[in-house]
């Protein structure tokens, strides 16, 4: 079999398109591919598919998967024609998508790097530079999303991601059902979430949505009480007990600094054990922090304040819950410790929709699940400069899209 013969197979290519030539660059370590068009073709808008005459012709270049250890690189004078409704279009090649200097073999494979490595390590292997390694994410997210029909959505997750430091933020929405997320936007403001329920979802798929869980943020409150009606809104019981659990943290700062003072340094290293589960503790550290947590120290009284206020969302019977809290808001309300009684005040002007949770018993957890590995993607690429890049990265990794080129799959 012939050079040609033999590339023409490997390429799949099929009349009216041939390998004309196959050249070894071994200076650049290149095989360079001439494709053409043989005999009489009509020429096609590749965006209405109807024929028009021709115009002229351009050289293009596609890196292909490399042959052993040379680039692979197909050439071709790719003709443009002019129709009627869309002007001077070119016409497209069956070995890659339009706009992209890659085959679709070659971003398939690059996709399949991607998900598993970081942009930059992508690029390296790949010998590529970063903004080829991200136009490749880039044109795989928009594939993705133009494929993506949102459709039997019931109940979702709206949480916030730290895009940088400073409050620098993004909104994520997730499908709570599958994981998937389905929309990134600018900041946490109600315009945001605003987006996504006007623009993203249709009058009809906004009826669906029958619950929605979220922090106590009111421009997310707002925005789902104008848009989905019908829907319960489910407060996320972990941010409530991450409010719970930094209040005591905050004690144990304020009492340390106290203690230390008087040469009393029982606080000092024992962050985390107020913040972990009891059970999660090493077993050398468990009994130290029995003895701490059966003392008179105030962020002993705070941690079992907090560590009461989770049986609020064992209860099955609203009216029981309710007779719960009041007796816990009421302990809270004469402990003498200000950040706890804070907490305990917004928990009580919350507790109708803490509450929800009992008929509807959904919540960010999931959507937590996807913050971890939104966590991995920015330490994997180093930080995120450019919003819109932070974007497509996380709707790339976590949004459950069809990426690969048209036809691959």
């Amino acid at each position: 079999m012939h050079d040609k013969e033999l590339y023409q197979q490997i390429l799949g290519l099929t009349k009216p398109w041939v390998v004309e030539s196959v050249e070894l660059d071994r200076a650049n370590e290149e095989i360079l591919l001439k494709v053409g068009l043989k005999g009489s073709v009509v020429l096609c808008c590749p965006e209405c598919e109807k024929a028009m005459p021709g115009y002229d012709k351009r050289e293009r270049r596609w890196r292909h998967l490399d042959t052993c250890q040379y680039t692979t690189i197909i050439m071709a004078d790719v003709p443009r024609g002019t129709c009627q409704e869309h002007g001077v279009r070119q016409i497209c090649v069956p070995w890659a998508e339009p706009g992209s200097q890659f085959t679709a073999l070659f971003e398939r494979l690059a996709i399949d790097w991607l998900k598993e490595a970081s942009q930059t390590g992508v690029a390296r292997t790949m010998n590529l530079s970063w903004e080829e390694a991200h136009g490749i994410m880039k044109r795989a997210v928009d594939r993705g999303l133009s494929r993506r029909k949102l459709e039997d959505i019931h109940l979702i997750g709206v949480d916030e991601k730290s895009f940088k430091k400073r409050h620098d933020y993004v909104t994520i929405v997730c499908n709570l059902e599958d994981g998937a997320v389905l929309y990134v936007g600018e900041e946490r403001k109600k315009e945001t979430l605003d987006h996504f329920y006007t623009q993203e979802l249709k009058p009809e798929q906004r009826e669906e949505i029958y619950a929605v869980a979220m922090d106590m943020w009111p421009a997310y409150i707002e925005s789902t009480k104008e848009h989905v009606k019908e829907a319960e809104i489910v407060f996320d019981k972990f941010h409530v007990i991450k409010h719970l659990t930094d209040a005591v943290d905050k004690v144990r700062r304020q009492e340390n600094k106290a203690l230390r003072k008087e040469g009393d340094e029982r606080l000092i290293g024992t962050k985390y054990d107020w913040l972990v589960r009891p059970e999660n503790l090493r077993p050398e550290k468990q009994a130290a922090f029995e003895e701490l947590k059966r003392s008179n120290l105030k962020t002993a009284r705070a941690w079992a304040l907090k560590e009461t206020a989770t049986k609020l969302w064992d209860y099955v019977y609203e009216g029981s819950a309710r007779r719960f809290f009041s007796r816990w808001y009421g302990w809270a309300a004469r402990c003498q410790l200000e950040p706890m009684k804070k907490v305990a005040r917004m928990i009580k002007s919350h507790l109708d929709n803490i509450l929800t949770y009992i008929k509807m018993p959904i919540t960010n957890a999931m959507a937590e699940g996807v913050n971890s590995k939104i966590q991995w993607v920015k330490y994997t690429a180093r930080g995120f400069r450019n919003r819109e890049n932070f974007k497509t990265a996380i709707l790339f990794h976590c949004g459950d899209l069809q990426l690969y080129p048209h036809g691959i799959w």
